[in-house]
């Protein structure tokens, strides 16, 4: 009973969002154990491990995530890891990247912006900056963590042959290397309706053929990515801007911003999680003397 009072005091929707999303990635995990997918396995696992991330956040680092932000986080997790890797929504659905990536561009620049903002209404520091610096720092976080992503991508595609920089196929090239005279002068070809690939495959030459154009190897995709991790950079420093000049007004705004706890809501969770343990250790004691 006591856990379950804990639970109702503790945020209601995000227990039973974590509850439910775990619930679904220890079944995919099982479902892909039968099948001997281990890189799948591997992947449910690694999301397990980023859905603590939230907890670790609140826990070691005595900031408060509103509600709405950690159930996007989970949800953003799920989304990228189980549908988009393991069910193959990225092949499936063409724009599902898109939107992961335009989610991840607003949430960068929210938790980017907490952390100016943060700084910014502490006693420690003196110096107050201004709302239009704060939403510029919060933009640039974003695109920051956007550019690395991609740097990531592009390692794994280049070091393990992977293919997250997903390859797309072109009808249209333009390129000087195509110039037959060496000149800077590029080349447009148009209307490409097959491509021809000569090379070895598992130590055997084979020979593809592409119908429909070119395969682009991911330099769309990459370029697609930054562009609307953009737009969700810009959507929230936009925001986060509006809500520093006028906090009441703006006050949705404070649904994705993280904050510090307060000293009370710091000493009030050390309580609780030091509550549940000693039901936990009763429940335990119990068994055995069973």
């Amino acid at each position: 009973m006591e856990i379950k009072n804990w639970l109702k005091n503790y945020r209601k929707r995000d227990v039973t969002v974590y509850l439910v999303l775990r619930a679904l990635v220890i079944l995919t995990i099982i479902v892909q154990a039968f099948r001997g997918n281990w890189e799948n396995v591997f992947l449910g696992i690694l999301t397990l491990v980023l859905f603590l991330i939230p907890s670790f956040i609140e826990h070691r680092l005595k900031i408060k995530l509103p509600d709405t932000l950690e159930i996007i986080i989970l949800l953003f997790i799920f989304s990228a890891e189980i549908l988009g890797e393991i069910q193959n929504f990225y092949g499936i659905f063409r724009q599902w990247d898109t939107i992961l990536h335009t989610i991840n561009g607003f949430l960068c620049a929210a938790i980017g912006f907490s952390l100016i903002d943060i700084l910014n209404r502490s006693k420690r520091f003196h110096t107050q900056m201004s709302p239009i610096f704060v939403a510029l720092v919060a933009f640039c976080f974003s695109m920051t963590i956007g550019v690395l992503w991609e740097f990531f991508e592009f390692g794994m595609d280049e070091v393990f042959k992977t293919d997250m920089q997903k390859d797309r196929m072109v009808s249209a090239v333009s390129s000087v290397e195509l110039n037959e005279n060496k000149e800077n002068v590029p080349v447009v070809i148009q209307k490409i309706e097959e491509t021809k690939i000569l090379g070895e495959i598992n130590g055997e030459k084979k020979e593809l053929v592409l119908s429909g154009g070119y395969l682009d190897i991911g330099l769309k995709d990459t370029m697609k990515d930054l562009l609307v991790n953009f737009v969700g950079a810009v959507v929230f420093s936009c925001i986060g801007l509006l809500y520093i000049k006028d906090r009441d007004e703006y006050k949705f705004a404070e649904n994705f911003i993280p904050i510090m706890k307060t000293e009370e809501e710091i000493e009030e969770t050390k309580k609780e999680l030091e509550r549940l343990e000693a039901v936990l250790k009763a429940k335990k004691e119990k068994k055995k003397k069973k």
